[in-house]
């Protein structure tokens, strides 16, 4: 038997093809034009361009893997979250999405906060109100561009424009749209009240389903564009986060992700859904019946070394191994920087400080300072305000049994090494992390009944490689540091840089 998962990411569309014992057989991967920015803080995607890169890399995965299109049995999606997708009567897309690190919608998080109220907004959706989110898009369309809105006859999600060409059905997963703001995350359907405070028509949105039931079947016209053969199932899927944490193992409660990408996410199973008074962290539905997650995010995780690396490089940083040549200097100065402190807020920071005009900043140099020390402190200062998320989780009561780690983050020796000292906690690597894609295979497996449910087939085909323990001697030191850290934010919130 075999499984495809597909994952519509921000660059490019990955095709997996797993087989019936979890094993990964072939990928292939097609890119994306570039992202449109018509203007600053914009960001937009024609999803017309995502369905290229879908029907380009399904039959590249194929060929690679052997594989015929009637050996496989089922189709599971994945991708970007919180973009929105407008459709006329035709199914026609009617403008390009805008997509989940658009900024434009500030006024409009205003207007739904004030409208709702903010304590409503948390009852009714368990989140408050971000401009990366679907709504306020929606909010934004209506009131600047008229013209497009009264169009409309359909919205979705980007991963759910995918399923509509490969089947022709309209349908969501309760873990994608939990991003919206238009979900009642504790009841995993659309909320009536924000519907009608934000005068929606549900007959706009998708069905939603839990994420590993069939939602439709490979149509003949999806067939031709892909070379798949039609009757395919395809299951609902999940966003990129709750499919990718499925592909980790993270499915039941105590079981917590961390993730080091562009940007970095702390993931927890829950068994009820937790709400964080505040909003400091999201509450969304997870993959699985009757389990939702928590999650934290840091806007500038392994952006801040990649921003150290162009803006600061030596030459070298152009090879494949620049980042391994980076640790490398990091390595040979001491755990703690020698004092040095950073604040990763390159981009704002949305957990703990919900603040997109936070500012990062290098904190303790002094002339004794190398460039490892920096680069340490890099990695240090990230680890940091990853443990801002855990230490949220913990005064919320989230249980915290075991930590996998994830991401290009997880691939440095020294950077694990780091976060298990920061954490203070042991943390595992698994066998084999193929992201988002590989979580949607499994559901596409549950789906059909290769596997009861998706706690079984984790078991099954999620295998630990190796754990890394937190070091005795550098337990007091990080916390000593992590402590100065906590004080950054603080501090640079009174010094104004915007202008």
């Amino acid at each position: 038997m075999r499984l495809l998962g597909i994952d519509l990411g921000t660059g490019g569309t990955r095709v997996l093809l797993v087989d019936e014992r979890g094993r990964v057989l072939s990928s292939a991967s097609a890119e994306h034009a570039p992202m449109r920015s018509p203007q600053i803080g914009w960001a937009e995607q024609e999803p017309l361009d995502w369905w290229r890169a879908a029907c380009e890399a399904v039959p590249q995965c194929l060929q690679q893997g052997r594989t015929s299109a009637r050996e496989i049995d089922a189709i599971g999606l994945t991708g970007q979250m919180h973009g929105l997708v407008l459709l006329d009567a035709a199914g026609d897309v009617l403008r390009p999405s805008i997509i989940w690190c658009d900024q434009r919608t500030q006024k409009q998080c205003k207007e739904i906060t004030e409208n709702v109220g903010a304590r409503k907004l948390i009852e009714f959706t368990a989140n408050p109100a971000l401009t990366g989110f679907t709504l306020p898009k929606i909010w934004w369309v209506r009131e600047n561009e008229p013209e497009v809105w009264k169009r409309v006859r359909g919205v979705l999600l980007p991963k759910d424009y995918l399923r509509f060409r490969l089947t022709g059905s309209k349908a969501t997963d309760v873990a994608d749209a939990s991003g919206t703001l238009l979900l009642d995350v504790r009841g995993r359907k659309w909320s009536a009240e924000m519907l009608e405070v934000s005068r929606i028509n549900e007959s706009l949105l998708p069905q939603v389903f839990e994420s590993q039931e069939i939602t439709g079947a490979v149509s003949e016209e999806g067939a031709r564009a892909t070379g798949l053969r039609a009757g395919i199932p395809v299951v609902a899927g999940a966003g990129d986060q709750a499919a990718g944490a499925v592909g980790m193992g993270i499915v039941r409660p105590g079981a917590v992700s961390v993730t080091i990408g562009t940007s970095g996410v702390v993931f927890a199973a829950t068994a009820d859904p937790v709400i964080e008074p505040l909003g400091r962290i999201h509450t969304f539905c997870h993959a699985l019946p009757g389990r939702w997650h928590v999650m934290g995010v840091t806007q500038g995780a392994g952006l801040s070394l990649r921003w150290f690396r162009d803006q600061f490089g030596t030459g070298k940083e152009d090879s494949p191994d620049a980042y391994d040549n980076l640790t490398r200097e990091a390595a040979a100065t001491p755990p703690g920087a020698d004092g040095l402190l950073w604040a990763p807020y390159l981009m704002g920071e949305r957990t703990p400080y919900l603040d997109p005009l936070a500012r990062a900043a290098l904190v303790g140099i002094t002339a004794q300072h190398t460039r490892g020390h920096i680069i340490r402190a890099i990695l240090e200062g990230v680890a940091f305000s990853m443990r801002d998320s855990l230490t949220i989780f913990a005064n919320l009561g989230v249980p915290i049994a075991s930590i996998r780690l994830g991401g290009g983050g997880a691939r440095s020796e020294l950077w694990r090494q780091i976060q298990a000292d920061v954490y203070g906690r042991t943390v595992e690597m698994i066998a084999a992390d193929e992201g988002g894609a590989y979580g949607a295979a499994l559901l596409a497996g549950v789906g059909i009944g290769m596997w009861s449910d998706v706690e079984a087939a984790c078991d099954m085909a999620v295998r630990v490689a190796f754990a890394v323990q937190p070091r005795a001697e550098c337990g007091a030191l990080m916390n000593r540091q992590y402590a100065e850290y906590r004080k950054l934010y603080p501090a640079l919130k009174q010094i104004s840089t915007v202008v």
